[in-house]
Formats: structure tokens, sequence, C-alpha cells
């Protein structure tokens, strides 16, 4: 995301703000001299963001002023129990025709039903973002044409703007599809990306160089470091890709499902990151590897799914998470033909405001389509309330709307049941200070005992079992377990058994509803599922099977329920199988990457204080002294022949 400058002229200044790594960042303030404000003021376009409602009016209002004309609000917006207001539109003094009551035959009549407008929205980054634009008035503009503000308003304008010379953050996000209406004059000279024709890097003399040097330097000191480059035919550099020690070990733990973030790439960020991220045992993310790539053709992408590939000794994940891309779409179904590939959730619904934001009946069209994709528990519903919701607000020509449903069985909930997730499904990962996390969550689910809230067997096993964190998450199915007040045996069909779970559903303003839950049992088989998919999407059961298999007098979870990846030992019982007499050099290298994840786990907990510290350093030394007994003894005989 691009911080800018209201002017833009505006100076660069390369300062920490709230943007990512790499960004180019402006702050632009007025000037304190109305008369000195410069001209070129950045028009409004579809996807700038503003810190708040009145840092987006202010700047309307400045942009107004240059142009040569008023604003007023059209329309707001509030939130119904907070009144927090989260919509408006903000339009030319000149917007609509006065009814024929109101007209003061005194005054001359100054509105001509100008289109001019701006229509913004409060999204998920809790910023307010423009979602649609109109800049073509139909009537003359001119400096006295602001002179017709309103004194109250024009005073909070100013004031705001001039005397207390307060800047206003626009955040430019660059969200926008590439036949998007939204003009903008967004200033790019500052921003290096690589040539779409030669598909390489405007790099500098000696900067391919450098970065190998540095990779090079990285590998020397950390063996386990991986690292890969890719050149055009002229030996220009095109794409990177680059994991460390942790992310590799990580990688044998965590690489079953994984979410490849393309955040910067697609948005056309100055450093175009494109990063791998699984999900560790205590449910905090992890990041699996990184890369720079010069563009999203399909060949870059195959490049570094096959580079990352490579750094797993050839092993692939389970579950493939990407954004919704029909080359990346192409790119995993070439390097993973026997993964299962999905699009994240969070990114398709959050498409939502901006795709059908313009629409007149939004509210209740997004209402609807919630309701149809976190709610349905059957494709038969989810394909009625989709039917519903277009033949209701007769949104059939649209287009996005169109492509969405063909997409549907790779993203909506109701066609991913037998997809593992993880709980990756439906949250767009966000990667901060986790390597501290993992060891801390791991020191407290190895010294403590979590808080039983029931006398639930299920409760007391798990307790003994999962990560604290993990354990956290299913003790609320546990609990819940007590809002499912009926379980009935509705049909049998051979050795399966179909159970009913009525449960109540806490809804908006406190009101319950009760819901219906299919679960089918094995008793033989130690088998249980219910329709709702927590174990898929989740990793553990849901509170409807846990009352299926309580009703049934199972006191314990069958232990195919219980995944190795969310156990405290979990790190510790990984260990590759390496029995059998030929050490190959293949061989030698999984012993290598073997030690080095067993190794790096004691380095990360003895770094956790000085007392850990002496330890770790105590018992390395220990081992390194037992190591060089074992090889003289070995050596020691061949000696004597």
């Amino acid at each position: 995301m691009e911080e800018i400058s209201l002017n833009s002229e505006g100076t660069i200044d390369r300062i920490g703000c709230a943007t990512p790594p790499g960004t180019t960042c402006l702050n632009g303030t007025l000037e304190e001299n109305p008369s000195e404000v410069r001209k070129e003021f950045v028009a409004p376009a579809v996807g700038m963001e503003f810190e708040c409602y009145d840092d987006a009016y202010n700047y309307y209002n400045c942009y107004a002023r240059e142009a040569g004309f008023s604003v007023r609000v059209k329309n707001s917006w509030f939130k119904r129990n907070s009144r927090e207001k989260y919509g408006a539109v903000l339009c030319c003094s000149s917007q609509g025709f006065k009814r024929v009551k109101d007209v003061n035959r005194l005054r001359k009549e100054t509105r001509t039903g100008c289109p001019a407008m701006m229509r913004m929205r409060l999204v998920d980054s809790k910023r307010w973002r423009i979602l649609e634009v109109t800049l073509e008035h139909n009537h003359l503009l001119g400096p006295e044409v602001h002179k017709g503000i309103k004194s109250g308003i024009k005073r909070k304008f100013l004031s705001n703007s001039y005397t207390e010379v307060q800047p206003v953050k626009l955040y430019r996000t660059l969200v926008i599809d590439a036949g998007s209406d939204g003009a903008s004059n967004f200033n790019q000279k500052h921003v290096r990306t690589p040539t779409d024709e030669a598909n390489q890097w405007n790099l500098r003399k000696g900067d391919s160089q450098a970065m190998y040097n540095y990779f090079c330097r990285l590998q020397l000191t950390n063996p386990n470091f991986f690292y890969s480059m890719d050149f055009n035919d002229e030996g220009h550099l095109r794409n990177v890709f680059w994991v460390d020690a942790r992310s590799r070990a990580a990688n044998a733990y965590f690489g079953d499902a994984i979410f490849l973030d393309t955040t910067c790439l697609s948005n056309k960020y100055e450093v175009p990151l494109v990063s791998f991220v699984g999900i560790n045992h205590h449910g905090q993310l992890v990041l699996l590897g990184c890369g720079l790539l010069s563009s999203e053709m399909l060949h870059s992408y195959v490049w570094l799914f096959k580079a990352w590939v490579s750094s797993t000794s050839g092993n692939s994940p389970q579950t493939v998470i990407t954004d919704r891309c029909k080359v990346l779409q192409s790119a995993v179904a070439d390097v993973f033909p026997k993964s299962q590939h999905r699009f994240c959730l969070s990114h398709v619904m959050r498409k939502v405001p901006e795709k059908l934001g313009g629409l007149p009946c939004y509210d209740a069209i997004r209402k609807v389509l919630l309701k149809g994709v976190y709610e349905t528990l059957k494709s038969f519903d989810f394909e009625a309330a989709w039917g519903f919701m277009i033949q209701r607000f007769g949104v059939a020509d649209n287009e996005w709307l169109r492509s969405l449903y063909g997409d549907r069985e790779l993203w909506a909930p109701v066609y991913l049941k037998d997809s593992f997730f993880m709980g990756m499904s439906a949250t767009r990962p966000v990667l901060q200070k986790k390597q501290k996390e993992e060891v801390i969550a791991d020191m407290e689910s190895r010294n403590t005992s979590p808080e039983l809230k029931t006398r639930c067997s299920f409760e007391l096993q798990m307790s003994k079992v999962y990560t604290r964190a993990i354990f956290k998450r299913f003790q609320v199915e546990v609990e819940e377990m007590y809002s499912c007040f009926s379980t009935t045996q509705i049909h049998i069909d051979g050795p399966v058994t179909i159970f009913l779970v009525k449960e109540r559903v806490l809804r908006e303003g406190n009101r319950r509803e009760i819901r219906d839950f299919e679960v089918l049992y094995n008793r033989a088989a130690a088998e249980v599922r219910c329709i709702c998919s927590c174990f898929n999407f989740y990793g553990y059961l849901c509170r409807h099977a846990l009352c299926v298999l309580n009703f049934n007098g199972v006191e314990e979870i069958p232990s195919k329920y219980i995944l190795s990846r969310w156990k405290k030992d979990y790190k510790r019982v990984f260990v590759h199988d390496h029995t059998g007499g030929d050490f190959s050099t293949c061989e030698r290298v999984k012993w290598f990457d073997q030690l080095c994840r067993s190794a790096l786990q004691v380095v990360e907990e003895g770094a956790i204080s000085l007392e850990n510290y002496k330890v770790v350093l105590e018992a390395f030394e220990e081992s390194l002294e037992r190591v060089h007994n074992v090889e003289e003894t070995q050596v020691l005989p061949s000696s004597g022949t």
C-alpha cells in the first residue's frame, strides 16, 4: 500500500510509516497560506484510502477547491447499534435539482444535476476507501464557485488544513482491476518495477552480483540456507527464491497446508515479495519461504513453485491456498498435480465491496451473499441462496458474480469439505514476530496445565495432548456441546448410522436460532463425520460429532481424529525413518536436515534467558564430546590392523 502526498509535486521522504516494507512513503502537508497551495492536486481515484472520515472529507474539499467547485454530503450510512458511520457519498454542490416547493425565486438556481461525486466506505483495514468516483462536471468550474461553501463547513476545513498544518495521510491501494474506471494520477516514477517487455528487473549495475554474494555469505554461515536465482537468456535476473534453516525445518513439520501470499506482487509494491506461509502446532502462522518475482506470468509462478519443492526435498503440500487468480490456478496444477488447490475465502469476500459496492441494493445483496456463503451446509442450499440473490436483485448480468459462481467449488466452504485447511481456509495470513511467539508457546504448553471448564472426558483427554492454543479452540467445542439439546438417530445404512443434532445458534441481537446438523457414525471403524466439516477445516472434532460420540458411550476421541501436528511434543516425535543399511548421499542429507531442525529448536529455547543459554551451551559441548568419542571407537580398530 502506498502512502502518497495530496500534492503530486510533493517531495519524497523515506520514513518508517505504517506501510509494507520497501514501499515508497510520501508525506504531504498543506501549506499554511491558502494562496500558496500547489496546483496539480492528486485527483480522487478508486482504491485510495484514508485514516478516518474527516481526512477523506477534508481531502475531497481540498481537491474541490483546486478544481473550482464546492462539496456537500449527499448520503451517510450508520451502523444500527453503535451509530458508527461506515459509508458516505460526497458530491458537487450542483448535484441534483431542488424540489419545486423549495425553490426560492429571489435566489439564482445553482444546481445543474452535476454527476461529480465520490463514494467511500469503511473497510476491514479500518480505513476509508474510495469505491466509486465521477470526476466530470456539467457546469463551469472556477475559484469563485468554492466561495459558496457554508461558513461552518469552511471554518472546519480551513482549521484542519491550514492553521494546524496537519498532514492528511492518503493511502493508494492498488487493488483495482485493469479494466477499472477509477482514474489515477499516482506518480509511479519512484517505484522500481520489472519491465514488461524484457521480463526482467531494472536493477542497477552490480545489484544481481550483490544479491548473489549476500546469499553466498548466508550459506557459508548457515549450510542449511537454500536459495535459487533465475536469469533470462540475456543473463538478466528475473526471479529469486530463498528459505532459511528455520523455515526449512518448519516445512518438514507444517508444510502440509500452505498459503501463497502474493499481496506485494499483485498490488505492485516496490518490493514484489511472494511468501509461502503455513500454520504451526499452536495455530500460529509460520514462514516457509520467500521469493521476488519479475512478473505475474505463468512461468514465474511455475519457477517459484519448483524452487520451493527443491528446498523441501521434493515434498508437495496436501493443500495449496492462493488468491483467486487463473494464472496461479494453472501454475499450481502444473507443479502440484496431486495437491488440492483452493482460493482464499477472505480474499474473495474482501472483493465484495469493490465489485458490488456501486449497486443500488448493496447492503441487502451483501447480507444475502454472506448468509449463503457462511451458513449453508449443503451444495443444494448454496445454489438456492445464490439463485435467490441473482433473481431478487436483478444482478444476473454482473460479470464478477458470474465468474465467481463459476469458481464456486474452489472457494465456497460448502464445496470444500474434503479439503484439509488446518484453520487457514477463512483467513488471510499476516506474519509478524512469530518466531519468539512459537518458542514461548512451546514452553507454556509443556510447563502449564490448562484450566478445565467441564467434566467431559473429551476435554480432560485433549488437555494432556494438544498444545495450549489448540486446546483452547477445542475447549470451545466442548463447552458448546451444551447448546446441542437433541441427538436423534434418523437412519441406518449398513454399518453407518446417521444422527441429527439440534443446536441453538446465537444470531444478531442475542437471538437464538435452532439449526440441524447431520452426523455420520460408524462404530466398527471408529469414524464420525459431521456435515459442518469442522475437522477438515480446523483439524479437531466439532461439538456435533462430540455429542454423537458421547451419545454412543464413547469416552475417548479416536486416535485418527487427534492430529499429530497439534500435539505438544510434535516437533520432538517427528523424526524421519532412517532404518536400513544403505547410507547414500541422499540419506546423509536427510540426517543433516533432521539434525538442523532438532538443533534449531534447542537454540531457540536456549535464547530465551541467560539460564537457558548456559544449559544449552553446556549440553552442546557434552554432545560434541560424545560424538568425538564415537568417532574414536570407529577409527581405533582400523588403525590397529
